[in-house]
């Protein structure tokens, strides 16, 4: 065996290596990757402060999955009694300024089931997602738990079923179905004494989804049935009403009066059914069609927005995006979403998030929490001697995304053709966030902010092999953050397939 053998070492490792040695000799005009480097077109920003950036945009989802995927359970600490301990650091290190609870299961969940004494509290079936729940997590553990990470509560009541009959009762004949009323004496649970408040509630889940739930018309008239008898309970509330499959316009001409958003959802497999790259364990079969795919997965996410938007009927209205994920065939769900290569697809969809900011008011890219879905923000592993809980990839980027963002977007001017970059502003800070969507080459550009001089800034990035998964085994050495400086003048090198924030002060 030749000798220089043991010296070799793995592609992931020489890409880090790589990659930093890029950040580190940026403002020297050179840069090192495995591909190579490429001096491309500069960006240029305009400073001018546009439309405000809703601090929901990177918003996180909890709903319990009952045998499906134990959400809710596995963040839980039955032995003491309260939630995982590395749940809620995790989870702050996430900083979420918005958690959902709610989904599908909101359809058939009965809010006083899950309130007053552990003892005394009625299980239930998860007519959806499978097995019994215990209501041992309800409405004051969850809020509690949002407190814990700093994160705003957001929930979904029970909107009659949302019509769907197959969930108004459950084996036992019991009725699962929640009228107006009930949705009023939970807001007045919540808020009226001031223990568990929550100030933002949806009305309808995916609705419109099912032929036999609410029609367009029952929903937007139960929708101010709710509205008025919510605001009764509490008038202060902000309201979210449903409005995909075309039901904007009309839910917004007849209650828009009681609603501060309307809501849409957007689960989407980016492969082509014909020729499919990312499913199962194709991903690792052709490393570059499955990067070329993920590539594009965004514009299936811009063209709902764009729907949704032109479904408004030329209303300036707030919008809601209360669940979106992939939702790709795999062994558990979406083994993909576990590689950097769906992280970095992701941040194209965060980008376009901020450009759609003008009317996308709250939105996310993930379910938050779970021990099996790979759609999840945060995996928990079980058993606990596997390790503690972690965030993925798709996490990661929210994370640098929501931590390092302006208040009001600006419009990039120029940008060289292989990077996705969108900018905000905070006072005299600008924020830039770009994405190398090229998987083998780093690209070389100069950074300039019309008619200002830059002052100082510094840099926070994750550059990795796009075909590195994350794991628990893993989770605390691959897709880290890099930091570096940015100094007035220089030229910064966006490593291949890297993901990058800059803070530039500017004067």
């Amino acid at each position: 065996m030749d000798d220089r053998s043991e010296h070799v070492m793995p592609r992931r490792d020489v890409l880090k290596r790589l990659a930093s040695a890029a950040g580190g000799i940026a403002l020297s005009g050179k840069s090192f990757t495995e591909g190579g480097s490429r001096l491309s077109e500069g960006i240029r920003i305009d400073p001018s402060p546009l439309y405000e950036l809703s601090p929901y945009l990177f918003m996180q989802f909890m709903e319990p999955l009952g045998a499906t995927d134990s959400s809710v359970d596995a963040a839980w600490d039955y032995h003491k009694n309260a939630w995982r301990e590395d749940v809620v650091e995790v989870t702050k290190a996430l900083a979420p300024t918005m958690l959902r609870w709610g989904g599908c299961f909101s359809s058939y969940y009965r809010w006083k089931e899950g309130v007053g004494s552990l003892q005394k509290r009625k299980p239930m079936y998860n007519l959806l997602w499978g097995g019994m729940e215990s209501n041992h997590v309800g409405t004051a553990e969850f809020v509690a738990f949002c407190r814990l990470v700093g994160a705003e509560p957001l929930m979904c009541v029970n909107f009659e079923s949302d019509g769907r009959k197959r969930w108004m009762r459950d084996p036992a004949g019991q009725s699962r179905c929640g009228d107006a009323q009930e949705a009023a004496d939970w807001v007045r649970y919540c808020n009226a004494s001031g223990k568990h408040p929550i100030k933002i509630w949806q009305i309808g889940n995916e609705t419109s989804y099912d032929r036999k739930g609410h029609d367009r018309e029952t929903g937007v008239k139960k929708t101010v049935e709710f509205a008025v008898a919510m605001r009764k309970a509490d008038p202060e509330i902000g309201l979210i009403g449903w409005g995909d499959s075309g039901w904007a316009s009309r839910m917004i001409q007849e209650a828009g009066d009681h609603l501060q958003y309307v809501a849409f959802h957007h689960m989407f497999n980016p492969d082509d059914s014909k020729e499919p790259v990312l499913e199962g364990e194709r991903y690792r079969r052709d490393p570059d069609a499955a990067w070329n795919r993920l590539m594009q997965a965004w514009k299936i996410n811009d063209e709902k927005i764009c729907r949704i938007r032109e479904s408004l009927g030329g209303v300036q209205f707030p919008l809601a995006m209360t669940e979106c994920h992939f939702s790709i065939q795999g062994r558990d769900r979406c083994d993909v979403m576990s590689t950097w290569a769906a992280g970095v697809a992701y941040a194209r969809m965060f980008n376009n998030f901020q450009r759609h900011g003008d009317l996308l008011k709250i939105a996310t890219g993930a379910d938050f929490c779970g021990n099996r879905w790979q759609v999840n923000a945060v995996l928990i592993p079980t058993p606990r001697s596997k390790g503690n809980a972690y965030l993925m990839p798709v996490a990661r980027l929210m994370k640098l995304y929501r931590n390092h963002i302006g208040q009001r977007a600006v419009k990039v001017e120029v940008k060289p053709n292989d990077l996705d970059v969108v900018a905000s502003r905070t006072g005299d800070r600008i924020f830039l966030h770009a994405v190398n969507t090229n998987r083998i080459h780093s690209l070389r550009s100069s950074i300039d902010v019309s008619g200002k001089k830059i002052v100082k800034g510094r840099v926070l990035y994750i550059s990795e092999d796009p075909t590195v998964e994350l794991s628990y085994l893993n989770s605390g050495e691959v897709m880290q953050v890099s930091e570096a400086s940015f100094d007035p003048g220089g030229i910064w090198t966006f490593p291949a397939a890297s993901v990058t924030t800059m803070e530039i002060e500017i004067g």
